[in-house]
């Protein structure tokens, strides 16, 4: 009886500790779902900047050279950032219901690190697709107009990137302020269970820790 209830307990927190594990791979899947929809509305812009745009024939060439290198590069990182968000929605979850044991934290800590990827290179497909905007007012009109209109943009590129760095510094963490799910010390595991630990364990704790940690690296 006490075998089959210590049993339980055990299980009873291993879904605890996965239960935490899961809000932070749902946290990296909503990520990633908003950076690919988000990429795949500019690059769609992008396509339709490379094939239904008439560029003049008294265009100079080296204006049309530039246009044409900004333009499908845009495209093609915005695709990148689709394409990777979207393998990551799809495969990072796969693998945490589907796994091995200990597949929660491998998928979670794959997630951390390619959403961030994910994230750069919207960023540089948003930046690539102002200076196609710029180019493109060059293709069209004359300096009159083209100047006064990449002025403008290139004050809302600014502006993006002015937005952008308040709110990162204001939600920023620093280092060592982060706080993920892994549990690393046996104190922590009792406290997800809501048991408290006696004075002789309490003197064991760092030899479990270390227990603990080897475990978790060999289940990665």
């Amino acid at each position: 009886m006490l075998h089959a209830d210590k049993r339980a307990l055990e299980n009873n927190l291993m879904v605890s500790l996965i239960e935490i594990r899961q809000k932070e791979l749902d946290f990296y899947t909503a990520n990633c779902i908003s950076i690919g929809t988000q990429a795949a509305l500019l690059s769609g812009f992008a396509y339709a900047g490379i094939i239904q745009i008439a560029i003049p024939e008294s265009c100079p060439d080296y204006l049309k050279a530039a246009y044409l290198s900004m333009t499908p590069p845009t495209m093609t990182v915005h695709l990148i950032a689709l394409f990777n968000s979207t393998m990551c929605a799809m495969l990072g979850p796969g693998l945490a219901l589907r796994g091995p044991d200990g597949s929660m934290h491998t998928a979670v800590d794959g997630m951390m690190v390619e959403y961030r990827v994910c994230f750069l290179f919207f960023v540089a497909g948003v930046v690539f697709f102002h200076f196609s905007a710029m180019l493109f007012t060059w293709t069209q009109w004359s300096w009159l107009i083209a100047l006064p209109v990449t002025t403008v943009l290139f004050l809302f590129l600014y502006g993006i990137y002015s937005h952008f760095t308040r709110i990162y510094n204001k939600f920023q963490l620093q280092p060592g302020e982060m706080v993920d799910g892994r549990i690393v010390s046996p104190a922590e595991a009792a406290a997800v269970a809501g048991v408290i630990l006696t004075a002789p364990q309490r003197q064991k704790d760092t030899e479990a820790s270390q227990v603990i940690r080897d475990t978790q690296g060999a289940s990665r």
